[in-house]
C-alpha cells in the first residue's frame, strides 16, 4: 500500500515540473497569433500603406477675409415699453383697439365716462364766474372810498377795508382759474391715448368695468419694437478688444434666431454698462436693431455676433476637417502622389462650418473633410464623388 501511494507521487510530481514547459509554447502561440489577427485587421481595417485606398472627401485650404467675432447668446427686448395707466378713476366706456394691433404715438386707446368731469368743470367756470363779478364790484367800491377819503368823508381804514377786499378777491380769481385748468386737465384724462408708437398686448381691463387712477395693474403694456435692443453679456477678457475698436468706431452685432434660417439681422452697439458683474465676472452690452421686418421679438433668444474686425488673408478650412488628439489638434493632407499625410496645426478660431488655421497649414493643400477615421499616415487614399467633395488637385 506505501509503494502504490509513493509511486502516485512520484507521477504527480513528475507532471506537475512537465506543465509549466506545455504552457508557455502554448501562450506563446495564443499572443503570437492575437498581435497578428490585430496587425491583420489594423491594415486592412484603417487602410495601411499596404491595403486598398481609402474613400475620402476632400477640401482645399483657402485664404479669404474672415471676421474677428465674439460669439453668445443674448436676448431681444423692446426698445420701449410702457404700461399704460389710467390717471383718474371712473368707468371704462370704450376700447378702441384689439390686442396685438400695431398703435400709433397718440392714438386713442381708451376713454372713461366724461359727465362727471364736465360738470366739475362747469362747477369750476361758474365759481370763476361768481368771483370775477365780486372782484370787479370790490375795485369799484374800493376806488369810490379812496374818492370818499380825499374828500375827508371816509375814514383811511374804510379805504384799506375795502381795497383788502378787492385783493382777496383777486387771489380767489387765481384760484378758481387753476381750478377751471385742473378740472379741464382731468376732463383730457378721460381719454386715455397712447405715448409711442408700438405694439400692444394683451388687454387688462375691458369696457364697464371701473379703473381706478395709477391702480398697480396696467390697462396694456405697449412694445415698441421697431427699432429692438438686444442685450448679451461678453467676458471681460474681451472688454479691452471691445472697448479698443468701439474707438475706432461703432461696431457691427449681428443677432440669428436660432431655428431662423434667414440672414442674420445687422445692428450697432449702443451701450456697454458702467461695471463687470463681480458673480459671472462678464458686462453686459446691448445692440441696437433696425428689425423693420421686425424679425426679432421681445424675449426672444438669439446667437449673437459682434464683429471686432476682419482679418483679410485668413487661412480657411472646414471644420469637419479638424481633428482632435491627445497630442492637439491635425488634419490629414492630401500629398500630391495621393497619399495621407498627419499635420498637426494650430487653430485661430472657428467661425460655424469654417476653421481659420493658424499654423501648420499653407493655402491651396488639401485637407480630409470625412473618412479620418480609417486613416493612417501614409495610406492610399481615393475622393469619393458626390455633394460636398472635392478633386484632388
Amino acid at each position: 500500500m506505501m509503494a502504490r501511494l509513493n509511486l502516485s507521487m512520484d507521477n504527480f510530481v513528475r507532471i506537475a515540473c512537465a506543465l509549466p514547459a506545455l504552457i508557455v509554447p502554448m501562450l506563446s502561440l495564443a499572443c503570437s497569433g492575437s498581435e497578428a489577427v490585430q496587425s491583420a485587421t489594423a491594415v486592412s481595417g484603417r487602410g495601411g500603406q499596404q491595403g486598398a485606398a481609402v474613400p475620402v472627401t476632400t477640401a482645399v485650404a483657402v485664404q479669404k477675409p474672415m471676421p474677428i467675432a465674439i460669439r453668445v447668446i443674448g436676448a431681444a427686448e423692446a426698445f420701449q415699453t410702457v404700461s399704460v395707466r389710467s390717471q383718474i378713476t371712473g368707468e371704462l366706456t370704450s376700447v378702441t383697439f384689439k390686442e396685438g394691433d400695431d398703435v400709433r404715438k397718440g392714438q386713442v386707446l381708451f376713454t372713461l365716462d366724461r359727465r362727471p368731469l364736465e360738470a366739475a368743470l362747469q362747477q369750476a367756470e361758474a365759481i370763476l364766474a361768481r368771483d370775477l363779478a365780486q372782484s370787479a364790484n370790490a375795485r369799484a367800491q374800493a376806488a369810490r372810498y379812496d374818492d370818499l377819503a380825499n374828500r375827508g368823508i371816509a375814514t383811511r381804514e374804510q379805504v384799506d377795508q375795502t381795497r383788502s377786499a378787492a385783493a382777496a378777491l383777486d387771489a380767489t380769481i387765481g384760484a378758481d382759474r387753476a381750478a377751471v385748468e385742473n378740472a379741464k386737465i382731468q376732463l383730457q384724462f378721460a381719454t386715455i391715448v397712447s405715448p409711442l408708437s408700438g405694439r400692444t398686448g394683451a388687454l387688462m381691463v375691458h369696457a364697464g368695468n371701473l379703473v381706478r387712477a395709477n391702480d398697480t395693474a396696467p390697462l396694456v403694456v405697449i412694445n415698441q419694437v421697431t427699432p429692438i435692443n438686444v442685450t448679451f453679456a461678453i467676458p471681460e477678457a474681451r472688454l479691452a478688444e471691445v472697448k479698443r475698436y468701439m474707438a475706432q468706431g461703432s461696431l457691427t452685432v449681428e443677432a440669428q434666431p436660432p431655428n431662423d434660417p434667414g440672414i442674420a439681422s445687422k445692428g450697432r452697439i449702443g451701450f456697454v454698462d458702467n461695471q463687470v458683474d463681480p458673480t459671472t465676472g462678464t458686462i453686459r452690452l446691448k445692440g441696437t436693431f433696425p428689425n423693420e421686418n421686425r424679425r426679432l421679438w421681445p424675449g426672444q433668444f438669439v446667437n449673437v455676433a459682434v464683429t471686432l474686425t476682419t482679418d483679410p488673408t485668413a487661412l480657411v478650412v472646414p471644420t469637419t476637417a479638424v481633428q482632435s488628439s491627445q497630442q492637439g489638434q491635425y488634419v490629414f493632407v492630401v500629398t500630391p502622389d495621393q497619399k495621407a499625410a498627419f499635420r498637426t496645426v494650430t487653430v485661430a478660431r472657428a467661425e460655424g462650418a469654417e476653421t481659420v488655421i493658424e499654423q501648420g497649414l499653407a493655402a491651396g493643400e488639401t485637407v480630409v473633410t470625412d473618412g479620418q477615421l480609417r486613416l493612417v499616415p501614409g495610406a492610399p487614399v481615393s475622393v469619393k464623388s458626390g455633394p460636398g467633395a472635392q478633386a484632388t488637385p
